[in-house]
């Protein structure tokens, strides 16, 4: 038995032994069920990413929508400010308007009202004077009780008639 004097046989020998012991001790079986383990928890990592990254694209679909809806509101927010600014503005000239004209209405009336007694003034002036300009001419060409009487007949007629 040349065989066993060759360092190559034992370790041949002692190679089918350690594969022996593996079988023996089922090994192939174990890391088979490691690796299936392992196959199957990858597996179920793979759907669960597959799962998540559904979830997120959803929400991103989700969150493109808002953000669609968020941009339309804001247009229709800004359209319906510039729609009241337009209609603010609008009333306010009309007011503004409004008021000039009723301010110039009072304007006038005071004018009037200003004119209306400057005449009447004036009018009582004119009164005054001309019926001291009478009582002066009667006065200096009447003499007496014909005189006083003339005088005092004509100032109650220009009177009456002036007022």
């Amino acid at each position: 038995m040349e065989f066993f004097h060759h360092a190559e046989s034992w370790v041949l020998v002692a190679f089918i032994l350690f594969i022996a012991l593996l079988v023996y001790l089922k090994v192939p079986a174990k890391v088979t069920a490691m690796l299936d383990d392992r196959a199957n928890k990858i597996s179920s990592e793979l759907a669960e990413a597959k799962r998540l990254r559904e979830e997120a694209q959803a929400l991103l679909a989700e969150y493109q929508k808002k953000r669609v809806d968020a941009e339309r509101d804001a247009v229709n927010i800004i359209e319906q400010a510039k729609r009241e600014a337009e209609a603010f503005a609008h009333e306010a000239r009309a007011k503004l308007s409004e008021t000039l004209d009723r301010r110039s209405r009072q304007a006038e009336q005071k004018i009037a009202q200003a004119e209306a007694q400057a005449v009447k003034e004036v009018r009582n002036i004119a009164t005054d004077l001309a019926v001291a300009a009478a009582g002066h001419l009667i006065g200096s060409t009447a003499k007496g009780d014909v005189g006083n009487r003339l005088i005092e007949d004509g100032i109650s007629q220009v009177k009456s008639k002036l007022n």
